[in-house]
């Protein structure tokens, strides 16, 4: 600064910046997502142990539910989570469950983050970048209520593959929840409708009832309702209500869950 003070009539030439390209900016910023790769999550067969931040998310997705449904659960921690899941089913048909359970995710986000997100994020790429980030942001951020996840590859209906999977080995929801209305109408349904029509992300998710694992396939959208081979699900074994049923009607036939 004493320099230029000293000359002040010396005329500085202005600096002609480069001009940085949009798309180069997009580049590097999927670059740095690749990136992140190194340090995914590997894969576990080890159950997930909650740590504290996990406790957060936990104590405010309840606080949430229970604004919804106007009631909490007396039961502490996961096991209340879960007995008001199966509340949010009560008196409400399957769409306004689902409906609900989409209202309670929209509020735990920020509405200007969301709207941002949609608008700014969500077109780069083609919705690569977008799908990317949000898979790996789901994969390090859920595994309280899902249990371990990874990120992984998976295909695209054109051909191409992104790194915008997640890989639920066994959720935890489902297992605890016992129940493929559950699971359907306030956990799948909704976070599709939600990553969709609220961020911008097409999303399926493929639950497997069988082994409890659950593919996110962020970038791709759900089939339609008639194509959903899981709407069509029968109770699970460890569904209580089935086994009532199985045992008055003598029969391990039970046909599709009536939740559902």
């Amino acid at each position: 600064m004493a320099l230029i003070s000293q000359r002040p009539f010396i005329s500085i030439p202005s600096l002609h910046l480069p001009t940085v390209n949009p798309s180069a900016r997009f580049s590097c910023l999927s670059a740095r997502l690749n990136s992140l790769e190194t340090v995914e999550l590997k894969s576990s067969k080890k159950e997930y142990s909650p740590g504290v931040i996990d406790g957060v998310f936990l104590n405010v997705f309840r606080s949430k539910m229970a604004q919804e449904a106007g009631w909490d659960s007396e039961k502490p921690g996961y096991d209340g989570l879960i007995e008001m899941s199966h509340r949010l089913m009560v008196g409400r048909s399957n769409s306004e469950a689902t409906e609900a359970a989409v209202r309670i995710l929209i509020a735990l986000f920020p509405p200007l983050l969301l709207d941002l997100y949609k608008k700014l994020i969500s077109p780069i790429g083609g919705g690569k970048v977008a799908a990317k980030m949000v898979a790996r942001v789901t994969a390090i951020s859920c595994q309280w209520l899902m249990g371990t996840c990874t990120v992984n590859s998976i295909d695209l209906p054109n051909g191409s593959s992104w790194s915008s999977g997640v890989f639920v080995e066994k959720c935890k929801y489902l297992e605890e929840s016992k129940c493929v209305g559950v699971c359907i109408n306030t956990c799948k349904l909704p976070t599709q409708t939600f990553f969709n029509d609220y961020m911008g992300v097409p999303l399926v998710m493929e639950p497997n009832f069988e082994d409890y694992s659950c593919q996110f396939k962020f970038g791709v959208g759900p089939p339609l309702p008639e194509d959903d081979s899981a709407l069509k699900e029968p109770c699970l074994t460890i569904c209580p209500t089935a086994n009532r049923r199985r045992e008055i009607k003598g029969t391990t036939d039970v046909s599709k869950c009536p939740k559902a």
